[in-house]
């Protein structure tokens, strides 16, 4: 398996499978080469497990066909039409406002937030059931209140939308199938 090593000005050390070769480690600068392949080797079990779960998903996904390009341009053309609506009814629930939305297809994220309020979204959302969409909805939205994973901030997506965590799952069970499918 490949590692791409990522170091900045971060406090602590992360690892995420992007593909089933290739894994990502985020870590401080100040870091040693040798920690970093002690974490690695710390976690060799769940690197497994979870590149067992994507191969599989590839494999549930039949040929595991990658996504032609005009399949990805017209998914991105359908999230621009869908989102606004999405937002304009959950942004008032949670008690924001936002600035830009832009629409990706992302390898890692279903969306983001930014300080500014700016919001991005992965087209395959288009993809997904539509109470997961909404859920990404909210949980981006919610960040313009909490710009992190706390407490307070799960707390505020749940009081909007009590069965999150449903949905949640259903992206962490379900989505690697559908990123496995994005051209390299």
């Amino acid at each position: 398996m490949d590692f791409e090593i990522i170091r900045s000005s971060r406090k602590t050390i992360s690892l995420q499978l992007v593909s089933p070769d290739r894994a990502v480690v985020r870590a401080p600068l100040i870091i040693s080469t040798h920690d970093i392949q002690t974490f690695i080797q710390k976690n060799e079990k769940w690197l497994e497990k979870h590149r067992q779960q994507m191969l599989e998903a590839q494999r549930e996904m039949g040929d595991g066909a990658p996504f032609a390009p005009e399949e990805l341009r017209a998914l991105a053309q359908q999230a621009v039409r869908v989102l606004p609506d999405r937002l304009r009814r959950f942004a008032p629930l949670v008690g924001v406002d936002y600035g830009r939305v832009a629409v990706r297809c992302q390898r890692t994220k279903w969306g983001s937030c930014s300080a500014r309020g700016n919001l991005n979204f992965n087209c395959l959302l288009m993809l997904c059931p539509p109470e997961v969409l909404d859920y990404v909805v909210v949980h981006e939205l919610c960040h313009r209140k909490e710009l992190n994973h706390s407490p307070r901030f799960w707390a505020e997506v749940e009081r909007v939308m009590p069965d999150y965590k449903k949905h949640r799952d259903w992206l962490k069970q379900n989505g690697s199938r559908l990123i496995a499918r994005i051209p390299q």
